[in-house]
C-alpha cells in the first residue's frame, strides 16, 4: 500500500460524518510496505475500528463498529477476509453503515474478521494465531489475491447504493 498522510485517510472515509472522521485516531506506525490495506481498532474507543482501501483507483474508508468479544477460547471461526482460523475470542464481528443513503436510514453490512485487522500479517507470517492452521497449497501471493479480493468484495457491498 502507498504510504498515506492523516489527511488522506480522514478525507477517505465514505459512511461517517467529517466530524467523526475527524475525530478519529490514526496510526503512525504504519509499515506501509508490507500492508495491503489500513485497518486499525481505535486505542480511544476499543468498539471502533477503521478499514481504509484503495479501491478502485479510489481511496476508501470504512468506518466500522466492533461488538464484544466472545469469552469461549475453546472454538474457533475463520477470518472472512484472510480465511486464519482463531478463537472466538480473537475473532470480531465488525458491522459499518452502509455509504448513502442505505447508511443514513440504519442499514448495515458486518463480516467476521481477525479482532486486530492485522489480515495481512497472518497471511505472510508475520503473526502468528493461537490456533493451528489449515494446510493450503496456496503460496503466499495467491492467499494475498485472494483476501484483496475478498476486501474488495466488502468494500463494493457497502458502497452500493453510493
Amino acid at each position: 500500500m502507498q504510504p498515506l498522510d492523516v489527511d488522506e485517510i480522514r478525507a477517505s472515509f465514505v459512511n461517517c460524518s467529517r466530524g467523526e472522521a475527524k475525530s478519529l485516531t490514526v496510526p503512525t506506525d504504519v509499515p506501509w510496505a508490507t500492508r495491503d490495506f489500513l485497518g486499525w481498532r481505535d486505542p480511544k474507543a476499543p468498539g471502533r475500528a477503521y478499514l481504509v482501501v484503495a479501491h478502485r483507483d479510489e481511496l476508501i474508508g470504512l468506518s466500522l463498529r466492533a461488538a464484544p468479544p466472545a469469552k469461549s477460547r475453546l472454538r474457533s471461526n475463520m477470518c472472512g477476509f484472510c480465511g486464519t482460523t482463531h478463537t472466538l475470542a480473537d475473532i470480531t464481528l465488525f458491522s459499518g453503515r452502509r455509504a448513502g443513503k442505505a447508511g443514513r436510514e440504519g442499514n448495515t453490512l458486518g463480516t467476521y474478521l481477525c479482532a486486530d485487522l492485522a489480515c495481512d500479517a497472518y497471511v505472510r507470517g508475520e503473526r502468528r494465531p493461537a490456533v493451528p492452521q489449515p494446510h493450503e497449497s496456496l503460496t503466499v501471493e495467491q492467499r494475498l489475491e485472494r483476501m484483496r479480493g475478498k476486501v474488495g468484495l466488502f468494500v463494493e457491498r457497502v458502497l452500493e447504493t453510493r
